[in-house]
C-alpha cells in the first residue's frame, strides 16, 4: 500500500511542529534576551525581546562574584557542586542497581523474591517522605555539609534495579552456559558479558539520573549550610528570595542560562544512547 503524497497536510505538519518548537523554545530566548539587558531593564515595562549588550559581563559576574543575597558564592563553584552531586548520584546509583540486579537474576539464596519486592517497595518512599530519618543518620555519620552526605543517601534506585533485572531476565541462558564452559566466573561474566550487553540501557539510565540529580533543591537545601557546597538550583532560588530587594535578574537569568548547559551536554553527547536504550533490546 503506497502512503499518498499530500502537499497541504505535509505543510500543515511541519506548520504544527513550527508552533510547536516556538512554544518550547520561547523561555529559553526570554531567558537568553533577559540575560544580555542592563541591571533595572526588567524592573519596569516593556520587556525587551531582542538581546541586549551585557551578556558576556552578566555572565562574568555571575560565574566569578556571584550574588551578595546568594551568598557571594560564584556560579561557578556552585555549578561544581552540582556536577558532583549528579555525577555521584548518577554512577551511584547505575552501579548498585546493576549490582543488585544481577545478584537478584543469577544468584540463588533463600528469600530473593522477597529481597526483591523489599526493593521494589522503597518506591513508595521518595525523599520527601524519609527526610528525616535520613538526616539523622547522615549526621550521626558525620556526612553534614560534605559530598558524601550529598550524594549517598540518594544513590539506590528501586527503579534502576527494576529495569536492569527486566534486561537481564532476556539475556539468554546461552550466553551463562558459554561463560561456564570457558571458565568464566561470576566477575568475568558480568564483566565481559553483561556490562556490553547493557550500555544503551546504562546510557538511558545516565540521563534521566544525571538530570535527576542535577535538579535536586530539598536535600541539599537540608544536608548542607555552607555556602561553598550550595548547589545551582539552590543559588538560583537565593539569589531571588532571600533579600528584600529587587533581584538582579539579569545575572540570575544568566545564571539560569549556565544552569542549563551539563543536562543539554549530557542529552546532546548520549542522546542516540538514550533513545536507543529506551526503545531497543540489543543482544
Amino acid at each position: 500500500m503506497m502512503v499518498e503524497h499530500r502537499p497541504g497536510l505535509t505543510a500543515a505538519a511541519h506548520a504544527l511542529l513550527l508552533v510547536g518548537l516556538a512554544i518550547v523554545a520561547m523561555p529559553v530566548w526570554m531567558t537568553f534576551v533577559a540575560a544580555t539587558q542592563p541591571p533595572g531593564a526588567l524592573v519596569s515595562p516593556p520587556t525587551p525581546f531582542l538581546p541586549g549588550g551585557h551578556g558576556l559581563e552578566n555572565l562574568r559576574l555571575a560565574l566569578t562574584q556571584g550574588m551578595e543575597r546568594a551568598g557571594g558564592v560564584p556560579v561557578a563553584t556552585m555549578l561544581l557542586n552540582s556536577l558532583v552531586m549528579a555525577l555521584g548520584i548518577t554512577v551511584g546509583k547505575i552501579a548498585i542497581s546493576l549490582l543488585s540486579a544481577y545478584a537478584i537474576v543469577y544468584f540463588r539464596f533463600r528469600f530473593k523474591m522477597v529481597v526483591f519486592w523489599l526493593i521494589f517497595v522503597t518506591l513508595m518512599l521518595p525523599v520527601e517522605v524519609r527526610i528525616l530519618p535520613t538526616f539523622e543518620v547522615i549526621s550521626a555519620l558525620g556526612m553534614l555539609d560534605s559530598y558524601a552526605g550529598l550524594t549517598v543517601p540518594l544513590i539506590a534506585s528501586a527503579t534502576a534495579t527494576f529495569l536492569f533485572r527486566q534486561f537481564f531476565l532476556t539475556v539468554p541462558e546461552e550466553y551463562l552456559e558459554a561463560a561456564r564452559m570457558d571458565g568464566a566466573g561470576p566477575w568475568r561474566f558480568f564483566r565481559d558479558i553483561l556490562l556490553p550487553l547493557s550500555r544503551t540501557n546504562i546510557a538511558a539510565l545516565f540521563v534521566i539520573l544525571f538530570i535527576y540529580g542535577w535538579n535536586q533543591y530539598l536535600w541539599p537545601l537540608i544536608v548542607t549550610t555552607e555556602e561553598d557546597l550550595y548547589t545551582i538550583v539552590m543559588g538560583i532560588n537565593r539569589m531571588v528570595t532571600v533579600s528584600d530587594e529587587e533581584p538582579n535578574w539579569p545575572v540570575v537569568m544568566a545564571t539560569a542560562l549556565l544552569s542549563m548547559i551539563p543536562p543539554v551536554v549530557v542529552i546532546a553527547l548520549m542522546q542516540r544512547f538514550f533513545v536507543k536504550g529506551l526503545i531497543d533490546s540489543e543482544k
